[in-house]
């Protein structure tokens, strides 16, 4: 559970977004760890036995904002 909570921290990088708060803002493609080649090292993760939680939990994240995405503004990603 825990491995899986720590994952949300990959949302540190939006702290670099000008502005921090957008609302219509999609994190996929614009804030650095959530970017597409960062996602592909989570998938990664997945199939490495000591990784596997946190790397399921990352990709669950950026499903989860790609999701978002989608129901905010009608696209999968930036």
């Amino acid at each position: 559970y825990l491995a899986m909570a720590a994952t949300m921290l990959v949302d540190i990088d939006h702290l670099l977004a000008n502005p921090v708060y957008d609302p219509g803002r999609c994190s996929i493609g614009t804030h650095p760890l959530h970017d597409f080649f960062p996602i592909a090292l989570y998938v990664l993760l997945c199939f490495i036995p000591m990784s596997r939680y946190v790397g399921v939990g990352l990709v669950t994240h950026m499903a989860l904002d790609s999701l978002d995405c989608q129901l905010t503004n009608g696209v999968w990603f930036v």
